[in-house]
């Protein structure tokens, strides 16, 4: 098929929610990994675009998680400026090796619930639908807690949801997803410092 940049004001006109979504996810990441609280009002917006966005495309999981993602966004946006010491702004704090198995447990677990439920669904991709919803979940309440490790299951899910976007033929949605797993990295990255230097001031140094 032969493509012109002549095409692109159409392809983004038909295609305007999942635009709305690109911008506004990659926005609320960007605040994410700055720490800024805005990134929950942001997110919210973004999920419920994405709720039309998915259920269009047959992904009746990742469309339904929108609803649990808006639900730990009231909860996250709570906790990072009142779950600190005495009610004060959450920090950036790490999960313990218990709290490693855990959470992928949960996973784990999600996974199989989900798979089972999409297999009584028209979705097509079950496994890969439920896995990829599973991990996201996770990371949401990881991030609602200000886990740096919630940024592994983000970067994991990125890379394995790129490839079923384009399956389902969602490129933007894919193409933002690229975007994501870069901006995930660099949230790690960025959290891991933000992490030392709340144990330095607390060590006095």
């Amino acid at each position: 098929m032969h493509f012109t940049w002549t095409e692109v004001p159409g392809f983004l006109a038909r295609n305007w929610q999942e635009l709305a979504g690109f911008v506004t996810g990659a926005l609320c990441v960007w605040l994410l990994i700055r720490q800024n609280i805005w990134n929950w009002p942001i997110g919210i917006a973004n999920n419920i675009v994405y709720v039309i966005v998915f259920y269009k495309s047959g992904l009746y999981a990742d469309s339904g998680l929108q609803f649990v993602y808006m639900a730990i966004a009231f909860y996250g946006w709570w906790n990072w400026l009142y779950g600190g010491v005495n009610h004060s702004e959450l920090k950036v704090n790490r999960t313990s090796a218990q709290g490693w198995l855990g959470y992928l447990a949960i996973a784990a677990i999600s996974t199989g619930v989900l798979y089972w439920i999409l297999r009584h669904t028209p979705s097509n991709v079950p496994l890969a639908d439920g896995l990829t919803t599973a991990l996201f979940l996770t990371a949401q309440y990881m991030m609602s807690r200000k886990l740096i490790e919630n940024w592994w299951f983000w970067i994991v899910g990125d890379v394995l949801v790129i490839g079923l976007y384009i399956y389902k033929h969602l490129y933007l949605t894919s193409a933002l997803y690229v975007v994501f797993l870069a901006m995930s990295i660099a949230g790690l990255m960025e959290w891991r410092r933000a992490s030392r230097q709340v144990k330095a001031v607390a060590a006095g140094v």
